[in-house]
């Protein structure tokens, strides 16, 4: 058994195939981290007969584990008896992430397939189902969601958005705070990740969303860390043409020269995203999607015509 964390899968796939790659005696890895979008060719290059992938916070009172090899699937959840272990997906504003409730003032469970943020039911005398908070107050109270599904309860809110199929099987979508919209539509930064990590051939990359002036919502800037400059922005266009519908296109490319990373070895996006697409306060090479559906070098001119809104995006 083999126990693996954020993205050490992918990094292990972007090696080149070698014949050692099945000579193991693994039954089974488990971890979290592991992408929807390389989960098959990982399992089937190392012949893994078997992926627990879990799900679970720390703090949190609500974990969950893919016990039966859904693709994809981070646990599981009974659509029959869901009080048997009472975590639920709940409608969230898409903007501000405050759960959206009925004319009951109560939350609202997502139906199949409907993302939502997960939920850990707070019982009371019961350690297992507790939330113990932070040291910082405010902190541990934007956790907790008062007036569930009956006036007084209260649940943890986990801040991921999740979605359930129809068996109950629970995929993870992305970080509330991480989605964003652009061109009216909601774009999940995981998911275009996925698809750029595997177009460059699995690189690191982050995705995240920028201001432009006079737009509305954020527009997708993906942040490759390539010092060598191998990136194919021509194939990384076509790429991402053929697998992303086009509000979810990034507008703006970033090559990385210095990796900056997580305790779990993911990307860092905050600064990333503060520092947005200014091109005159950034050392690396930015690249703007123009008009003909390719990546062009963002120059001090370009920037300034993207603002005043002569080039548009």
């Amino acid at each position: 058994i083999a126990h693996y964390i954020g993205e050490m899968c992918r990094y292990i796939l972007a090696v080149p195939p070698k014949p050692t790659d099945t000579q193991h005696n693994l039954r089974m890895i488990y971890g979290n981290g592991l992408r929807p979008q390389i989960w098959t060719e990982f399992v089937e290059r190392f012949k893994i007969p078997k992926v627990a992938e879990f799900y679970g916070a720390t703090e949190g009172n609500a974990n969950i584990v893919n016990i039966d090899n859904t693709v994809g699937s981070i646990g599981f959840v009974s659509r029959i008896v869901p009080s048997i272990y009472p975590i639920s997906i709940i409608r969230v504003d898409s903007q501000t992430g405050e759960p959206i409730r009925d004319a009951k003032g109560l939350c609202i469970v997502c139906k199949p397939n409907e993302p939502g943020v997960f939920i850990g039911k707070i019982v009371p005398n019961n350690p297992s189902r507790a939330f113990l908070g932070y040291v910082d107050e405010e902190a541990s109270k934007k956790k907790i969601v008062d007036n569930v599904f009956h006036k007084g309860d209260r649940a943890f809110l986990s801040g991921d958005i999740l979605v359930a199929d129809e068996f109950g099987n629970l995929f993870f979508k992305d970080r509330t705070g991480d989605t964003f919209r652009w061109k009216g539509e909601n774009v999940s930064t995981s998911e275009v990740e996925a698809v750029l990590s595997n177009v460059i051939a699995y690189k690191d990359v982050v995705v995240y969303g920028v201001e432009i002036k006079g737009h509305e919502g954020r527009a997708g800037m993906g942040a490759i860390f390539d010092p060598d400059s191998t990136v194919n922005l021509a194939e990384l266009a076509e790429g991402t043409k053929k697998a992303l519908p086009s509000y979810a296109r990034p507008v703006f490319i970033r090559i990385l020269k210095k990796l900056d990373m997580t305790g779990t070895y993911k990307l860092k996006k905050n600064d990333l995203q503060k520092e947005g697409f200014n091109v005159n306060a950034i050392s690396d090479s930015i690249y703007y999607l123009d008009s003909t559906g390719a990546y062009s070098l963002l120059t001090p001119d370009a920037y300034e015509k993207i603002n005043n809104g002569s080039i548009r995006v």
